[in-house]
This record gives structure tokens, sequence and C-alpha cells, in this order.
């Protein structure tokens, strides 16, 4: 095989998968114009369709946004490959399993607190696709609008292909590190870190450890971008910088290994194919259309310096704007690690009803707003408070929190997320009866006393 090219066959099979996992180089920066190729003179120079495209290969444009959206937030890349996207058989509908897509119309939106354990461990054999579940969303798809939530659960690396055209896949891994096969070259994804599969990428995952379990949020809106900074100034929060974004790497095994089965969500369902060839044969590309790869960790947390607990508006990776200025379909929050030193300041996440509806998830340790341990706020799990349900800390929090010495203090025994969206998740009925939901998730806020007492 030459430079940049990979067999079907799973490198975890031949025991190299951390290893390939470990090695991978990146092109760096968000929304770049990046180009690569795995093999030298592969990328036309000087024009994107030459009448014939060097080394045989064919020119393809994959096109993110409409053709005339502004330039900004236009997103598209050109792939030089093996074999035309267009070169396959007619798609079939195949089983959704535990996927669903909006509109999400079999519950009405629940206004309750709602709090979830992790997912119960998988049945063997289950690979990241068969492993979604889908906890529930809003909008809809084939407006592309909205978002969904969904969890996964995996202990087998997929031996299959898939893309979404219904919209991009933001995947947080809690537990278990993938790697990540995409048309575009390889991504390493361990918990604490995120990946972005743009809409209608066709990748695979494939587990570098004995399970794996996460979430992902389907944006089915505008693609994601870095938030504005505003009065913040140039510099904060996710620099541009540390997303990476993989190195152009093919797989060439036609007639080799045996028909390839490609799966495609559309509009809420599943289709699949069988293609004589890999779909991931892409030997060149260039554009901005691409998944990339982020170590939360490297988010510059922003806070305050003298007084009150600042809105959490200040965590936000990453953001998909809506129509209304301001106004988000889904933006994604992270908690990092950072140092407390409010003065006079109540320091956990204050009592708050938002316009907004939250879906917060752990990563690992404990929330700072939170109780952790059995039956707590756990990694893996996660819960929703929709638009305008009273939520903030529980009592035990409360109580050590009004009492606490206010010296300078580091938080840096968790790592949780949000994704915060402008219309309320409606639940999926699976979720809304799920054995892992948990029955008295209000308890945590009963027992806060009255502390009131009139001045005379």
């Amino acid at each position: 095989m030459t430079d940049g090219a990979t067999s079907r066959v799973s490198v975890f099979e031949r025991g190299g998968a951390r290893k390939t996992a470990e090695g991978l180089t990146y092109l760096t920066g968000f929304g770049n114009e990046h180009s690569s190729e795995a093999v030298p003179g592969a990328l036309p120079d000087g024009r994107n369709s030459p009448q014939r495209a060097p080394l045989g290969l064919y020119a393809e444009q994959l096109s993110g946004t409409a053709f005339t959206e502004p330039r900004a937030h236009n997103r598209r890349s050109w792939l030089y490959r093996i074999r035309p996207s267009a070169a396959h058989p007619a798609f079939t509908r195949t089983e959704n399993g535990s996927i669903r897509t909006a509109p999400f119309t079999e519950s009405v939106p629940d206004p309750n607190r709602l709090r979830w354990n992790p997912l119960p461990e998988p049945a063997p054999g289950t690979d990241f696709l068969a492993g979604l579940w889908t906890l529930g969303g809003n909008g809809d798809a084939t407006q592309r609008t909205g978002m969904a939530v969904h969890l996964y659960h995996a202990n087998a690396s997929m031996d299959r292909v898939f893309s979404d055209a219904d919209g991009e896949l933001l995947i947080v891994p809690e537990r278990g590190g993938l790697l990540l096969h995409t048309e575009f070259g390889l991504l390493h994804v361990e918990p604490a870190h995120v990946a972005l599969i743009p809409r209608g990428v066709r990748f695979r995952v494939e587990l570098l450890d004995a399970s794996a379990r996460g979430y992902v949020c389907e944006n089915y809106g505008a693609s994601f971008r870095l938030p504005d900074l505003g009065p913040i100034g140039a510099n904060g929060l996710a620099n541009p910088r540390d997303f990476r974004a993989p190195v152009a790497a093919y797989e060439d095994d036609e007639n080799t290994a045996g028909p390839v089965e490609v799966v495609n969500k559309f509009c809420g369902n599943l289709w699949t194919a069988a293609y004589d060839h890999s779909p991931l044969d892409v030997v060149a590309w260039h554009g901005n259309h691409v998944p990339y790869v982020y170590d939360l960790r490297r988010f510059n947390v922003l806070g305050t310096i003298s007084y009150d607990h600042p809105d959490p508006s200040i965590f936000t990776v990453l953001t998909s704007p809506s129509d209304t200025p301001g106004l988000a379909g889904v933006d994604f929050v992270v908690f990092a690690p950072r140092w407390l030193v409010g003065e006079d300041t109540f320091r956990p996440p204050y009592f708050h009803r938002n316009v907004m509806s939250e879906y917060m998830g752990l990563i690992e340790g404990a929330y700072d707003a939170k109780a952790a341990g059995e039956g707590g706020f756990v990694p893996g799990g996660g819960s929703l408070h929709n638009m305008m349900s009273a939520h903030g800390p529980d009592r035990e929090t409360f109580d050590r929190a009004s009492a606490a010495e206010l010296r300078p203090q580091k938080v840096d025994d968790g790592l949780a997320f949000m994704f915060e969206t402008r219309w309320p998740v409606t639940l999926t009925p699976q979720a809304a009866r799920a054995e892992h939901l948990q029955p008295r998730y209000d308890d945590v806020w009963q027992g806060l006393q009255r502390h009131f007492r009139p001045l005379r």
C-alpha cells in the first residue's frame, strides 16, 4: 500500500488500533481552508475540477451549505477519490433501531425536571450505530432546524459505514476511546475530547477499548461555529488553533474485502446499500467542510474576579446560530477545570429559570451544583431542565456553599457539559419510560428550609 492508504481489515484486530490512534498527525485550526493528500500529486494545481483529475481520480464537491451562503459561513470541500460517490446501488429501508428524529410527535413536552442514570451495558456485538439511543429533541430535520440528544453504548467496532444527511454529529465520549475512520482521514477521540462529523460525511467507529459510552448532539440547523467574543476581545474560550482536522488517508480494498454496507440517515430513517468498494476512498481533499477533534481541557475558561457567578454562556465552546441574533439553535457548553475567587458570592450555579432548555451530561468526576454518588448525578448520566423549569443547586450543595469559607478554590474534580437549545426538548417514549430514569429527582430540592426573618 502507498503512504496514507489503509485496509478495511480492522487495525484493532491486528492489535494496532491504539498505536495508530496515538501516532496520528493533524491539520490545525477551526474553519480553515485545509488541504491534504495521501499520495503526492493527488491534488490538482490551480483548479478544482480539471478535465482529467490527477492520478486517475474523480473530482467531487461536498457542499455542507448552500452555494450562495455568505463566504464566512460557507462550508464545502473538494474530494479526489478512487470512485465517485455516485457509483453505488439503490438504498433500501432498514430498521431504525433506537434512533429517532425530529419532529418528535410521540410524546408531549414535559415541564418536569428529569434525570437519568447511564445507559445499561449493551448486548454483545453492539457497534456505535446499533448503540445509538435517542433521548429527545426539537425542531424538524426535514426543515434543517433544531437538534436531537442521543446517547451511545458499544462493545464492538463497526465494519459498516454511516453518514447522516439530517445533521452534523457532535460526539462526546464518556468512557472508552474511539478511532474514527472518515472520508477525510483518521481522528482519535478520548473522554474529555469531542469530535465533530459534518453533515453527509461518511465514517465508521473503531473502539480502542473493550467498550465505549457517551453522548451525541445531532444538530439539524446551521453548522456549529465558534461564538463571537464581543467585549471579551480577540482571545478566550475555545482557541481556533486547538481544533484538529485529519490528514488524508484512504481505503483501497476493491474486490478484496467483500461488499461494504453503507447506512445513510435521511429524513429520520435509516437506508442501507451494499457497495462493492469502500466509500472511504478519498486520496486527497481541500476545503473547510471537514471533521475535527477538540480537547475540552484546552478551553480557556473566563470568570469573575470580583463577585457574582457569571452566566453559563461564557462557557460556550460551539454555537449553532438561529435566525434571531444571540438565540442559538443549540449551544455546546463545557464546565472545565477553573478557579473560583468571587467575594461575597454563592459560587455554585445559582437557582434559575431559563427560556432556553438545558440537557446536561457528566464526563467525569462530579458537578459542583449536584451531589454525586449512588442516585445522584454520575458520569454517563444526564439531566433535562426544559424551558422555565426551576432548577439549581441541591440542598446539600446549597447548605455547604452558603457556609463555605470563600478562599480561592480550584474546581478540577469534574468535567460536565450542556446542550442548550432555544426550544423545549420533547422526549422519546423510550426515554420517558426508561428503567434508568431516576424516579425521585425532585427530592434533591426537598428540605430547602425557610430562612426568612423579617426585620422588626
